[in-house]
């Protein structure tokens, strides 16, 4: 199974919000508050916006299986206040909003996805791919460490929001043949560095 990844662009936005009512619906039938407004995660319009800022700034991109979208992931360098300190965030991407279609789950979408994250430091110059995970989602945690990663720490009383348990993996841990980016499409162009060569004549 080959999975590619490519930058998202605004028709993928409905795409995403669908995922994450997928993903929160899985998850409540789990016992697990996670992304719920009850369990103070962000109301489906409130992430609507973030993700599309995220899309004007060229952070957020899609795997594809086979032409279809199996998942997405949005890199940048910021995290909610109180979580990682400014030298931390200075060597690093920071992961945001993965989420795999349940219809692919078990196919290491989500694994392509962070090595993604990875390809994207290493471009950057950055050393390490930080995230945070829903604090109580124990299960998500032990999902990230089977992905590589390690928990540094549970996030202090400066850090209000339900998602507080700080994950770490260094960027050039990654096969740097994983994954493969195709072209971006649409108004934003990738980064450079993340462009195919052009082919030889």
């Amino acid at each position: 199974m080959t999975i590619a990844l490519r930058q998202a662009t605004w028709g993928d936005l409905g795409m995403i919000c669908r995922l994450r009512v997928q993903r929160t619906a899985w998850l409540t039938a789990r016992g697990s508050d996670q992304w719920t407004v009850a369990g103070r995660g962000l109301p489906i319009e409130i992430f609507a916006r973030a993700v599309g800022r995220s899309l004007d700034a060229g952070e957020t991109w899609i795997a594809e299986v086979a032409g279809e979208p199996a998942g997405t992931i949005t890199v940048n360098d910021r995290a909610d206040a109180g979580l990682w300190s400014a030298w931390e965030l200075d060597d690093a991407v920071i992961a945001h909003y993965m989420i795999v279609d349940l219809r692919f789950a078990g196919r290491r979408v989500g694994h392509h996805l962070l090595a993604h994250a990875g390809l994207l430091a290493r471009s950057q110059g950055r050393t390490w791919v930080r995230l945070d995970a829903w604090t109580t989602n124990t299960d998500l945690h032990a999902y990230y460490r089977s992905a590589g990663f390690r928990l540094v720490r549970i996030a202090g009383p400066l850090a209000l929001g339900p998602s507080r348990a700080l994950f770490e993996r260094r960027a050039d841990s990654w096969d740097p043949a994983l994954p493969v980016p195709v072209p971006a499409v649409g108004r934003v162009a990738a980064p450079a560095l993340l462009r195919p060569p052009p082919p030889n004549n």
